[in-house]
């Protein structure tokens, strides 16, 4: 039975690190060479329930028990927009943003941040255009990791690609089913 998104509450402390064991055994984790700076000031700013998600996450990030399922790095979390002159604009073009509403989580590959909003979304940040998209977010953290891990699994082959467009069709997340852009449309 498809997931759904109140299922997932939780999932990053529940049935995250059983997933990556079980798809991931033999991946290599994800160090950090540099310093990034505190996430302590940008979960005071989250719902009770985002905190918690990128608490959990932050500490698997930083201690080194996040095995590489999704593009974090020195570059990608915990990004600096300001001190690397980069601006962030929310997804009218007009509004300006600071460090301090989003979170920078992971890099894509192409360039384009996944942020973590004060809203508790997922967002992407599109380099090119320094917006957030409107068109590509997730309802939260815990919805976007499952559907990260599920997207990578299906792509190392070790999930059915079909089950795995079932549950993001059943989860209706545009981060997953925007054409063209959509983690569903780079399974194809």
């Amino acid at each position: 039975m498809p997931p759904t998104v109140d299922q997932l509450a939780g999932y990053g402390d529940r049935d995250l690190d059983a997933d990556l064991a079980r798809w991931f055994p033999d991946r290599e984790p994800v160090r950090l060479a540099e310093p990034v700076r505190p996430v302590e000031p940008f979960l005071a700013r989250l719902p009770a329930d985002a905190a918690a998600a990128l608490a959990a996450f932050d500490r698997r990030v930083r201690s080194g028990t996040l095995p590489w399922v999704v593009d974090v790095s020195d570059y990608s979390y915990g990004f600096d927009f300001a001190g690397n002159d980069c601006e962030i604009l929310d997804s009218d073009y007009a509004t300006p943003l600071t460090d301090d509403d989003v979170w920078s989580l992971a890099s894509d590959g192409g360039g384009n941040l996944y942020v973590l909003l004060t809203n508790g979304r997922v967002a992407v940040w599109f380099h090119e255009e320094q917006v957030i998209e409107a068109g590509t977010q997730f309802d939260n953290l815990d919805v976007f990791l499952f559907s990260i891990v599920r997207y990578e699994a299906a792509r190392a082959g070790v999930l059915d690609r079909a089950g795995v467009e079932e549950d993001f069709r059943a989860l209706a997340q545009p981060g997953a089913l925007a054409p063209e852009v959509g983690l569903l449309a780079y399974l194809r």
